[in-house]
């Protein structure tokens, strides 16, 4: 019988091209949250202590915000995104 390992994205998300299309597929996503289990993959490929220093915020919060047992805030989506370099735009 051949053993299957689960799927981890974040060994996946190695450029920010990668990381942008991830996210945007998964803002898409009718579900909010599946935008927000994506924001964590990529938090977690970049390194929690690192996106901390970065954003200014706490590594506890962060895995906290992301452990599926909380929403994060907008001010801590917009931190992240911000210290990600990724822009989001609207359009009709």
């Amino acid at each position: 019988m051949t053993k299957t390992s689960l799927f981890n994205p974040v060994e996946y998300l190695q450029s920010d091209a990668e990381i942008a299309s991830y996210l945007t597929e998964a803002y898409e996503d009718e579900n909010p949250a599946v935008f927000i289990v994506a924001l964590g993959h990529v938090v977690r490929s970049k390194g929690v202590s690192n996106m901390a220093e970065k954003t200014g915020l706490n590594r506890e919060s962060l895995y906290k915000a992301f452990s599926g047992k909380a929403q994060p805030k907008w001010d801590t989506v917009h931190k992240l995104l911000h210290a990600l370099g990724i822009h989001m735009t609207a359009a009709a």
